[in-house]
């Protein structure tokens, strides 16, 4: 969650400094050029600030979402944020793994899905054995839980549960 944060106060700080400093110079600018009613460069920037308002907003609330989470109280024994699940494909047989993660930091490639994503909702509270359907938009997606692992397990090595 460290990273997420991190990546938010500097997306917050790049915002800010442009709602500051860059889009009041670029108003500013754009006011010297004449009529508003057709100044295709004042009504961008009003535009922009507009939005960069608005995102704004969405950081804080993110940034304090987050502030009240804890990955301490997700169950071991269960599917959750932070845990790492090895999953048996029913129809093809193949073993996957995903660790689940903040939307923020999803990463298919690198095996990490979002615990918001149809996926990541569908094997949220599954225990060691359970199988599951889930519904994604290319189609339907049955699995079986082989393991689940969380962060202290992961990096000491132990069995999930312990």
């Amino acid at each position: 969650m460290r990273e997420v944060r991190e990546k938010l106060m500097e997306e917050l700080k790049a915002l800010d400094r442009e709602l500051r400093i860059d889009l009041p110079k670029e108003i500013k600018a754009a006011l010297g050029m004449g009529d508003l009613r057709e100044n295709a460069e004042y009504h961008a920037a009003l535009d922009r600030q507009g939005f960069v308002r608005a995102r704004i907003v969405q950081i804080r609330q993110r940034l304090s979402d987050l502030g009240a989470m804890s990955i301490a109280v997700v169950p071991t024994d269960r599917v959750g944020l932070g845990a790492r699940v090895t999953l048996l494909d029913l129809d093809s047989k193949e073993e996957i793994t995903y660790g689940l993660v903040l939307p923020e930091m999803a990463d298919l490639g690198q095996g990490l899905i979002s615990i918001a994503s149809p996926i990541g909702r569908g094997l949220k509270d599954k225990k060691e054995g359970d199988k599951v359907a889930i519904e994604i938009p290319s189609g339907r997606r049955r699995f079986q839980v082989l393991q689940i692992r969380h962060g202290k397990q992961e990096a000491e090595g132990g069995p999930a549960g312990s």
